[in-house]
């Protein structure tokens, strides 16, 4: 169908849908049964199989399984069995974990995908773009990524930037007129907009014509789809430590069968020992434990309202040191309310909070009604240059837009005023608001066919653009003095905190050009709108928590700089001698004279999406790692710049959330602080479980080390290596990667992000613990088989049990960096879950008969178990008090 050449009437025919209604929902569900999904058809993922079978690909493995066959061979039959069962059990342990982090990822790519404002059921709502069907009616403005092929039915000064399907990378302005020509290639269709293209500037609503694979670019999806999996940093060192790791235990393996074949040792024995403990020694693991306590801990972001992007962000989360924020929406409700009305050279005040419509105006305590003198064409001209529009659901208004556009319409629905476009009034153009123009105009005629333009913005933008000035006694040239009066109403305003918007008018002939450059220009200035968002209640006490772990906060806005002062300083984020620069002050300055001044500046107002990347560079240069918020398309290149980009997600652009590494599912600074913090646990987290894993890892290579050296039998045999492997390794690791945070996480500075893995005393920590765990292993071996020289299994069981009961205890050590009594036990149930039944797998190879000739165990006493116990807890409890 050549959608381009139809008018915008037959499209919605063809389509069955009005654009001033959209789609219903039975419609919906029908079209997605025919259509599908909204999306373009990617890799097919990896068999489940192929997941499960490449747990044995590593190399160790696969020698264990050659010699449990030749062992099988052999007559060994039992050993063999053992051995392959918790082969496969542990197969199937690393398959788990790899689904739950693949789940966790697929979670998260969902979540970040775009939305859309889609019209259903004659309302706007926010529709993820993979929920789209043909028929739908969206409503695009800059910065958006438009979802589906679409034909345009309205365009403002609409432009899109379609280099993904053309390879040009020149704008293309958009029109909503059908065109009559044949065979137009898709950068022709100039009244079309393309999956995946980006608007850069204005705004338009249009109708889906083509979803997923039969959009334009569907057809192009295989040059689209190949994408490789990102390696984060720490993974990527963690690797690297594994390889070193492999070439240790290989070397201390071969030692312990080099010297047991010497000292008499059967050969056999000692080389299913050497590569059953390879197998143990070596933490394969790793890299599959990190990437799901990265998922685990992505998914408790997401439940803290932060999604993450890209998971480099997380690692690099713990060390950040400033926080640029956004002021509106971030700080702030994003519930802007106009309170006061500057009109006629008076301040008239108006009563109610939020987008309540309930409230009245009142000049020095007298109230007003719409005879007031300009008031009533004051808020009529603010209904309808404005983009939001009110809805109610469940009994209260909510506004679909920009909050200062629906501060506008809760002002004049005050005074009683409705007025619906198309009706009493037509949109002959608008000029859309951008952060560079700081303004924005539309161009309406009345049912009577006169014309007008308005325009609002701020006032220092909307007061060199005013020739006339009204008050009471009418309209007449502005003077020196109005403006002086003006001026000092702003100033007065923003002490308040009131965030101002001017209004102007300008009568229009239908002769008269609307080029932009000859319109906004000698306007007739009405008045200012003094409006408030109100701090969130709890954006003080993150800012307090930030400064206690070392971040500093800035606040970015482009509010006056008194409201910003003020604002600040109601936060408790600027201090007494905190530095407060503006937009203009940024200009005179290069990035080394803003370095030299910006530790000690805490706000910057005024302030244009172009400075926000000086701002960035200048942190960086003084050594900061900087977290940046945004949420326009001028924001992207800081966002990108920044260490840690975020966006928003409740009112951030798609360009924005792309270029962004986090986005705050409701854009509040608050969780910024939760997302931090998180990192940092994190991190700590995988700390903690690679210092148990490499020690308990080290306890055990020492005690069969340790044993050949002594000339003694062998206090481990393979089966019992594998088993420890099995129930140590795996359940409490992970369980520690679930660890909540410390009490003083955040009264900490940031990390140093050239901080290596073993950092703050944890190389020694994994040594000292790691033999002691052998050697008290090794002395209760001793004790018992020198006491018990004729029974063998008794010893071994007795060195088994230590081995596996000092590695469950040591688990509790490693939550904290202090001591093992800093923190409360029963805190981390899954810990408490996890060292539980790895005790139960301990005690059914001990006690369940069946089981003993397979394990090479043996029923132990009360008293066995007390020995046992007090040499296990010996490591920790010599070394779990302090913190070396």
């Amino acid at each position: 169908m050549k959608w381009y050449q139809l008018d915008v009437d037959r499209v919605e025919q063809k389509l069955h849908v009005t654009a001033n209604r959209g789609l219903t929902s039975k419609q919906v569900e029908q079209r997605r049964k025919q259509y599908g999904a909204n999306v373009l058809e990617g890799q097919k993922n990896t068999s489940k199989w192929l997941i499960f079978l490449k747990q044995f690909q590593d190399f160790m493995v696969l020698v264990l399984l050659a010699a449990t066959l030749i062992a099988g061979l052999l007559g060994e039959f039992i050993d063999a069995t053992a051995i392959m069962v918790i082969v496969l059990v542990n197969g199937f342990i690393g398959y788990f974990q790899e689904q739950k982090a693949e789940k966790s990822l697929d979670k998260l790519k969902e979540l970040s995908a775009p939305v859309a404002n889609v019209l259903r059921n004659e309302e706007w709502g926010k529709v993820n773009s993979r929920d789209i069907v043909v028929g739908d009616i969206i409503k695009i403005n800059s910065g958006d990524r438009i979802p589906a092929d679409i034909r345009i039915v309205q365009s403002n000064s609409m432009e899109t930037e379609e280099s993904a399907l053309t390879g040009e990378s020149l704008p293309v302005m958009k029109h909503a007129t059908a065109i009559v020509k044949n065979s137009l290639e898709a950068q022709d269709q100039v009244n079309m907009g393309f999956m995946g293209t980006m608007v850069t500037r204005g705004s338009g609503i249009g109708i889906v014509v083509g979803t997923g694979m039969e959009s334009v670019m569907g057809q192009i999806a295989s040059l689209m789809v190949n994408t490789k999996k990102i390696i984060t940093p720490l993974e990527q060192r963690l690797a690297e430590l594994g390889k070193i790791l492999i070439i240790l235990s290989l070397g201390l393996t071969a030692l312990v069968v080099g010297l047991g074949v010497v000292q008499g040792q059967p050969v056999y024995d000692m080389f299913l020992a050497g590569v059953s403990l390879a197998v143990a020694a070596i933490p394969e693991g790793l890299p599959a434990i990190v990437t799901v306590a990265l998922s685990l801990g992505v998914q408790r972001m997401i439940r803290k309202k932060a999604i993450v992007r890209k998971l480099s962000a997380v690692e690099t989360l713990g060390s950040a040191s400033v926080i640029c924020s956004d002021k509106t929406g971030t700080m702030t409700e994003n519930q802007m309310t106009v309170k006061e009305v500057y009109l006629n050279g008076e301040h008239i005040y108006v009563t109610g909070d939020g987008y309540d419509i309930r409230g009245e105006y009142f000049l020095n305590k007298n109230k007003l009604d719409d005879d007031f003198p300009n008031l009533k064409s004051m808020l009529l001209y603010g209904m309808l240059c404005n983009n939001a529009s009110l809805q109610v659901k469940k009994g209260k208004y909510n506004v679909d837009g920009d909050p200062t556009d629906g501060a506008l319409l809760v002002a004049a629905r005050k005074l009683g005023l409705t007025v619906m476009l198309g009706e009493k009034y037509k949109v002959i153009k608008e000029i859309p608001f951008d952060s560079d123009r700081k303004r924005m105009s539309v161009i309406i005629e009345d049912e009577k066919g006169r014309r007008f333009l308005i325009t609002k913005g701020a006032p220092d933008i909307m007061l060199p653009r005013s020739t006339f000035y009204v008050d009471k006694t009418g309209k007449r040239v502005m003077t020196t003095t109005d403006k002086n009066n003006i001026d000092l109403s702003v100033g007065q305003m923003a002490e308040k905190a009131l965030r101002t918007i001017a209004i102007g008018v300008k009568p229009l002939s239908k002769d008269d050009s609307i080029d932009t450059a000859f319109l906004e220009k000698d306007l007739t200035f009405i008045g200012l709108y003094g409006m408030i968002d109100p701090p969130r209640k709890e954006v003080k006490s993150a800012i307090e928590e930030c400064r206690q772990a070392g971040i500093k906060t800035v606040m970015i806005t482009g509010d006056h700089v008194k409201t910003a002062r003020a604002i600040a300083q109601n936060l408790k984020l600027l201090p007494e001698d905190g530095k407060v620069l503006e937009g203009y002050q940024l200009n005179q300055m290069s990035v080394d004279d803003l370095e030299s001044v910006i530790d000690d500046t805490y706000v910057f107002a005024r302030v244009s999406p172009e400075h926000k990347l000086k701002i960035v560079k200048a942190f960086q240069k003084k050594g900061h790692i900087v977290a940046m918020t945004g949420d326009g398309v001028n924001d992207a290149p800081a966002i990108k710049a920044s260490n840690i980009g975020i966006s928003m997600g409740i009112n951030g652009t798609d360009v924005t959330k792309e270029a962004s590494s986090l986005v705050l599912m409701d854009d509040n600074f608050a969780t910024i602080k939760s997302a931090i913090q998180e990192g940092r646990n994190i991190y700590e987290n995988i700390r903690k479980f690679i210092r148990y894993l490499l020690a308990s890892n080290v306890g055990e290579i020492l005690v069969m080390l340790f044993a050949m050296l002594l000339a003694l039998p062998l206090p481990l045999v393979p089966v019992q290596i594998l088993w420890i492997n099995l129930i140590t390794d795996g359940l409490p690791a992970m369980a520690l990667g679930m660890d909540k945070s410390e009490y003083d996480v955040m009264k900490r500075n940031p990390r140093n992000p050239r901080e290596g893995v073993f950092a703050r005393g944890m190389g020694y920590k994994i040594i000292s613990r790691g033999i002691m765990i052998g050697l008290v292993t090794l002395i209760a071996f001793m004790l018992t088989y020198q006491n018990n020289p004729d029974n063998l299994i008794y010893g071994q069981t007795i060195a088994f049990t230590t081995l596996v009961v000092a590695q469950l205890i040591h688990v509790f050590d490693c939550r904290s960096e202090k001591s093992v009594f800093s923190r409360n036990p029963f805190e981390n149930i899954y810990l408490l879950l996890a060292v539980l039944s790895s005790l139960l797998l301990l005690l059914v190879v001990i006690y369940w008969e069946p089981l003993q000739p397979i394990f090479h165990t043996t029923a132990l006493s009360l008293r066995d178990w007390m020995f046992i116990i007090g040499f296990a807890a010996i490591p920790t409890v010599l070394f779990g008090y302090t913190k070396k």
